[in-house]
């Protein structure tokens, strides 16, 4: 059985302007309430920003992620609990491609992710416990979309605003958000100016660059 509940809107334009530039370890400065501690993301760098879809799958049966790409909107965010199981891998190279093809920001999974070559390539960001080669089946046997969800002992609600990047990821709840952004913005704005004036602007400056050349010099094996 399944149950399929309408998709919720609650990350405004607005919310997505004022977190464009927020770091996930800014907002660890003022909360611990949001993070998705375990979870690692596929590749680096990363990038994830949007609004939450939230999918339920009991273990072995993945159905109703392609139940959740039905009615998921570009920059939407799919966060899979799945129900405890964490040695499979409910997200491969194909669900990437009709994930692409809907237009869909990243996903969050409670478990892992199998077919990683292809999907680091693709660059979809992706979170997740690990790395599997045992994987879900789709058996169309039950499971919910935009249903209160689990992942890390953090309560995932549909419309639930999704922060990543390099140093892990947060939920935080549309209704605090700007608040939080607000705040985790003009901390940002006073660290740059502080990296600026102590010359540390000038330090990281030289190190990219510096790194930059030796990539182009054949420092690179890639």
């Amino acid at each position: 059985m399944f149950r399929i509940e309408p998709r919720v809107q609650g990350v405004t334009d607005e919310l997505l302007e004022l977190y464009s530039d927020i770091s996930p370890s800014t907002i660890g400065h003022l909360t611990d309430f949001g993070f998705l501690n375990g979870l690692q993301p596929l590749f680096r760098p990363i990038r994830l920003l949007g609004n939450a879809v939230t999918v339920r799958i009991p273990h072995l049966d993945a159905s109703a992620i392609r139940h959740a790409f039905e009615i998921a909107q570009p920059n939407d965010i799919i966060v899979v609990d799945m129900s405890g199981d964490d040695q499979r891998a409910c997200w491969g190279e194909f669900v990437t491609y009709a994930a692409l093809d809907k237009k869909i920001a990243g996903a969050i999974i409670s478990g892992c992710v199998t077919d990683v070559r292809p999907i680091t390539e693709l660059r979809f960001p992706i979170y997740s416990k690990g790395i599997s080669a045992l994987t879900t089946r789709s058996l169309q046997l039950e499971g919910e979309v935009n249903t209160p969800v689990s992942v890390s002992g953090v309560s995932i609600q549909p419309g639930d605003l999704i922060v990543g990047d390099d140093d892990g990821v947060f939920v935080i709840n549309p209704r605090h958000a700007k608040e939080i952004g607000v705040i985790a913005q003009d901390k940002q704005r006073k660290e740059e100016q502080r990296r600026q004036e102590l010359g540390y602007g000038k330090l990281l400056a030289a190190h990219s660059v510096h790194h930059d050349a030796t990539d182009h010099e054949g420092g690179s094996t890639r």
